[in-house]
């Protein structure tokens, strides 16, 4: 990894970032008169989807981002169940979304889940191809002058036998925040908040916040679901608090929303339909 560090760390040297084999610098549009001068582009996994109606109350945390951001801020949420930061990029998602950035925009990055599948098309290694992809999306956010922000993956419902959470994500969370440091971009260590919000809740707690529903429940699940990596409402909500909350390089953020335990879930908005996973 020490080869590695240092390369990353020549790359930006100076602060400034530089080229990356095979990456192409994409051109950029100017921000239109009269568009918002704030907006938020989530790019990510299942676990920051938007979810349809009839999905209820199936969600993610881009979903919930909107509820912590004054109006002033737009959140363009482009997480697709299944991607992972290969798959994302190479159906074309990744050049899509950095075409769409404008200047002073924010481009949250969250990737994790996908890239530890065994499909090879989606897997990425932890200190090579995964720190090669999350790279591009750096570079491609600094060459359209938005800034990049990288978020760590998200905890499962994961304890041991004594009811303290564990981790899951193996090397993933790690290779992220080398990046983050070796390229001076901001993070959110969304891995380490949110596994600690779920040991102070516990193993039945965090069932609330998890898509653990019982048979008739929901018409989505009419048998029941017991889901240990995606969220409902609730968990949803938390988890866009604490990216908000941790998040202080966002625009928009609004004080009060962060700090208002009693907001619920019809608060979110639920798309007609919601894209379909990676064609891969």
């Amino acid at each position: 990894m020490t080869n590695r560090r240092t390369l990353l760390r020549a790359a930006t040297a100076g602060g400034v970032i530089l080229g990356w084999p095979g990456v192409a610098t994409p051109a950029h549009a100017a921000r239109p008169a009269g568009a918002s001068r704030r907006a938020i582009h989530v790019v990510g996994d299942s676990t920051a989807a938007s979810y349809a109606v009839a999905e209820i109350p199936r969600a993610g945390w881009g979903q919930a981002l909107p509820l912590f951001l004054d109006s002033g801020t737009t959140v363009v949420n482009e997480a697709v169940s299944a991607s992972s930061s290969k798959s994302f990029a190479d159906v074309g998602r990744l050049d899509r979304t950095l075409a769409a950035l404008r200047p002073d925009d924010v481009l949250l990055v969250s990737f994790g889940h996908a890239d530890e599948s065994e499909n090879p098309t989606r897997h990425t290694e932890p200190w090579t191809t995964f720190q090669d992809y999350l790279f591009r999306y750096v570079q491609g956010a600094r060459a359209a002058r938005a800034r990049a922000v990288l978020v760590t993956p998200v905890e499962r419902r994961r304890f041991t036998t004594d009811g303290t959470a564990c981790p899951s994500h193996g090397e993933y969370p790690a290779a992220m925040r080398e990046l983050a440091a070796a390229t001076g971009t901001p993070l959110i260590d969304l891995t380490a908040l949110s596994m600690a919000l779920w040991d102070s809740l516990g193993p039945e707690a965090t069932k609330e916040y998890f898509l653990w529903l019982a048979a008739g429940e929901s018409p989505k699940f009419p048998e029941g679901v017991a889901d240990d990596t995606h969220f409902q409402a609730r968990g949803a909500i938390e988890l866009a608090r604490l990216v908000v909350w941790a998040g202080q390089m966002l625009p928009g953020r609004d004080r009060r929303a962060l700090t208002d335990p009693t907001i619920a879930a019809d608060r979110l908005t639920w798309l007609p339909t919601r894209p379909g996973p990676d064609p891969l």
